[in-house]
Formats: structure tokens, sequence, C-alpha cells
């Protein structure tokens, strides 16, 4: 934790070496998240409700994997430029540094402009919150909690499984942006307005669900079981079969040789 914090710091200092362009960039992410946001508020001004849900409880869903994306992007997107890690060599020098490799990996790169869109999502959470019509008992505010945890944990394993391929590809594969980005879109909105087949890929290959769709509906009171209350805990297990995938991965590597 210490040599991560040594990592943050260093980050901090050089985000702030350009003061004018952390902000543009940042703004630039908290418009991303706004304008998703005007979509949905078009969307629902249209038709009133999707499949029985409303606008209050969607933005519910709308804002939780948005923030559980935006910290795990923050904080985990040293793994998107693993697959220049590994070609330029650098994979070399931290395999021979006594320090955990996944901490060297994410620590390389920690994207503090994505503070613009965490902030957005917040805001929009602070507000879906008070507005959904839900009343917060000690089971639905563990739940919600658990949902942001198993969310940030669900993509941190994305971008982790996403770098180890790179052990094998060299490059990165850009079809995994379909369950890291393309599953923040989809989980906008409960998974059960679409197609059967969708809800159940993202239950049994990519467990996307027990972020968001199955724990929401325990706390809008469509569902009173045990397990809708502590799905994200399958999520946040996710993290294991990603870690045992980055060893293999590791164990597998062959240097540049230069």
């Amino acid at each position: 934790m210490k040599l991560y914090m040594k990592y943050f710091s260093i980050q901090i200092r050089s985000v702030l070496q350009y003061k004018f362009s952390f902000f543009l960039t940042a703004m630039g992410q908290a418009l991303t998240t706004f304008f998703a946001f005007l979509s949905m508020y078009f969307l629902f001004t249209r038709f009133g409700s999707i499949k029985g849900y409303t606008f209050n409880e969607v933005l519910l869903c709308f804002s939780t994997i948005f923030m559980a994306f935006a910290l795990a992007e923050c904080f985990g997107r040293g793994f998107d430029t693993f697959s220049g890690m590994i070609g330029n060599g650098e994979f070399d020098r931290i395999m021979v540094r006594p320090q955990n490799e996944i901490l060297q990996v994410i620590g390389s790169r920690i994207e503090l402009t994505r503070i613009g869109r965490l902030i957005q999502a917040f805001g929009i959470f602070i507000y879906s919150i008070n507005s959904c019509g839900v009343i917060w008992t000690f089971d639905k505010i563990t739940t919600l909690t658990l949902m942001l945890i198993g969310g940030v944990c669900l993509f941190f394993g994305l971008f982790m499984i996403y770098a180890t391929i790179c052990f094998f590809t060299l490059e990165g594969l850009e079809f995994m942006n379909i369950f890291t980005d393309g599953g923040r879109e989809l989980a906008q909105y409960p998974l059960d307005i679409y197609k059967e087949w969708v809800l159940k890929f993202f239950t049994f290959f990519v467990p996307l669900a027990f972020v968001n769709y199955y724990p929401f509906l325990y706390i809008i009171g469509k569902k009173n079981s045990w397990f809708y209350m502590v799905s994200p805990v399958c999520a946040i297990l996710f993290l294991v079969p990603s870690y045992i995938f980055w060893n293999f991965g590791v164990t597998h590597y062959k240097s540049v040789g230069s």
C-alpha cells in the first residue's frame, strides 16, 4: 500500500503540472456521463416507463454502474496500456523488482481525469436515492454498497483479463471493450429489458447481472430473496478466476530479449 500511495502521489503531481488540461479532460469525462443521462431522460419523457421500471428507479441502476466503472477505470487502467509494456520490454523490469506485478502495472497509470465522470455519476446517484421511492433499511443500504463494490471488482477483473490476453497476443484485443464499455452501457438499464439470452450471458459468463440487475430488483422491492441481496458477492468473487488467469499468463511470459 505504501508503494501504491507513492505511485498515486507521483500521478497527482504529474497531472497538476498541466492544470487546465486536466480540468478540460475531467470536464469531457463528466459530459460523457451527462449525455448518457440526457438520452435516458428523453427516452423516459417519450415512453414514461420501460417494462414497468420508472425513470427514477432506472436512475439508481444507471448511477451505480457508472460510479463503479469510473472507480475501476481510474485505478485499473494501467492494464489498458499493458500491451505497450510487453512490447517495449518494460514488463521485464517489473518482473525483476521485489514487488507484486499487478501493483506495479496499475500504479503505472492512474486515470485521475475520470474524477469528472465520477462526480457526475455521484450527483445522479444522490438524486436517485432520494427520488426512487425506496425505504432505505439496513439490508437495502448493504445491498447498494455491495453493488458498488461488486461493480468495481467486476470491471477491474475484466481489465485484468484484457491485460493477460496480451501475454499471448502481444497486442490488446479490442473485443474486450464489448464487456467493459459495452457492459457499462448495457447495465444502465435493468437487463431484463433485453433479449433473454443477453440476461443469461451476463449472468453465467460475465456476472454483470449480479451487479446491477438482481440486487436492483431486491432494492426496489420486486424480489425479497436473500440471494438477490447478496448477489453482488458473485461479482466480487470474479476477481479470483481473473487473478488465476493473470498468474497463468505470467508463467507463460517470454521476455522480449531487449
